[in-house]
């Protein structure tokens, strides 16, 4: 059912709300620091480390997610700060280079000595991240959906699982009586994993994969791969394209002749921020994500607005950086309900649950054991003003599951494999 050698060698070329933990009354330890660490507090600020790619194919996506943590950062500060202490960020500049990526990290945590860093978009930064916060004992907040099938000590996820964002939207699929998909990635570990999982739990609902196609993340050129989608002629196309490769095959499916009428696409990482970006209206394709502009909820209308009012914003609001968002308030929550930095003290925190933030999306809890938060599951449809008008909802939030322990048409033996492959 599974090409597992081919998907080893695939992946190796490859709030305004406040968290808090219910019950809390820890007194915060301001001088603590992380032990054989270089961290220092003892004065009045805390040093922050945020990592995106600024320049490079992912920067469409990543530019706001920085924004939005100094958004944070600023709000934190306004409302005293973190035990105290102002937050004093480094940004740094990952240029959609892995390499890079677990460079800028080793200098934050080694000649910077920041106490966190938050960034990250694609899952091969976050694979060349997570040794090297391991190996320092440092913290990385990762803000953006993704495949599962991984968890760190060191790291802590704001974004979707796949049972939070793939799964419902296999779900959604089903529901509407789609019967055959195609499946369209970019050549790394997060849309070949995905697929993966897809393809096994397409096979459980009775749906058909007529063909999978992939691209280099820093090409543009769809045209060969759309045309198989248009021989195919599939009910629903699945996106799991990143970063600017979308531009190029959206441009594709419309030169091919394909519409939302005919051939409709669900995209797993096109947002209100990259829809009016992709050089082609969009209106009537779909995406699945935790929250979405339009979504209702106590907290979202403050944040629209404080974001939209803020310097650096885009005008609109979207899933990865909400996410990126809740990521800062979240190591807030931990670092006061630890009353330390420490790393160890934090996990510890972590550990004895009841962590939550009051976010826009709704009040998000910490899953001390692997890191991952609570989060609801929303399917959207593109409308003209390049909103999302939302179609399904799940019942309430998703505990995520990111090895998909709880589903048994995903046998272990799989799991394993999965897991090697994608390092």
């Amino acid at each position: 059912m599974l090409a597992i050698p081919a998907l080893a060698t695939a992946a190796v070329l490859v709030l305004a709300g406040c968290g808090s933990r219910a019950g809390d009354t820890a007194e915060a330890d301001a001088g603590t620091a992380a032990a054989g660490s270089c961290i220092d507090t003892s004065g009045d600020t805390i040093k922050l480390g945020f990592l995106n790619s600024l320049t490079g194919g992912m920067a469409i996506s990543e530019q706001t997610v920085s924004n939005v943590l100094h958004m944070a950062a600023d709000e934190i500060n306004a409302d005293g700060g973190i035990l105290g202490k102002q937050i004093e960020y480094i940004q740094e500049d990952g240029a959609t280079d892995w390499p890079t990526f677990a460079e800028k990290t080793e200098k934050l945590l080694t000649q910077d000595c920041v106490a966190a860093i938050f960034g990250g978009w694609t899952s091969s930064s976050r694979k060349a991240v997570k040794p090297v916060v391991e190996e320092n004992n440092g913290l990385f907040f990762y803000p953006v959906q993704y495949e599962g099938l991984e968890s760190s000590p060191n790291i802590y996820y704001t974004g979707a699982t796949t049972n939070q964002q793939i799964i419902p939207a296999m779900d959604y699929l089903a529901a509407q009586g789609v019967k055959t998909l195609f499946l369209a990635g970019s050549d790394y570990v997060f849309p070949r994993t995905a697929n993966a999982i897809i393809k096994l739990y397409a096979a459980e609902l009775g749906i058909e994969i007529v063909g999978e196609e992939y691209v280099p993340l820093d090409k543009d050129d769809w045209t060969t791969q759309v045309s198989k989608i248009v021989a195919a002629d599939p009910d629903f196309v699945f996106n799991t394209i990143n970063g600017s490769s979308n531009v190029g095959f959206i441009k594709a499916y419309y030169d091919a002749g394909l519409t939302p009428e005919t051939t409709p696409i669900i995209s797993v990482s096109i947002a209100e921020e990259e829809a009016p970006a992709m050089g082609h209206e969009v209106t009537g394709n779909y995406a699945s994500w935790n929250y979405f502009q339009s979504l209702e909820t106590p907290n979202n209308p403050g944040f629209i607005e404080r974001w939209q009012a803020y310097p650096d914003s885009s005008g609109v609001t979207s899933d990865p950086m909400e996410a990126a968002y809740i990521s800062l308030y979240l190591y807030k929550a931990l670092a006061e309900a630890a009353g330390s930095f420490e790393v160890d003290d934090i996990n510890a925190a972590a550990a004895e649950g009841g962590i939550t933030v009051d976010a826009p999306e709704g009040v998000v809890t910490l899953d001390g054991e692997n890191h991952h938060i609570s989060k609801p599951g929303n399917i959207g449809r593109i409308n003209a003003d390049n909103q999302f008008d939302i179609v399904w909802s799940s019942d309430g939030f998703i505990e995520p599951d990111p090895y998909l322990e709880g589903y048994d048409w995903f046998p272990a033996d799989v799991r394993d494999a999965l897991v090697a492959a994608a390092g």
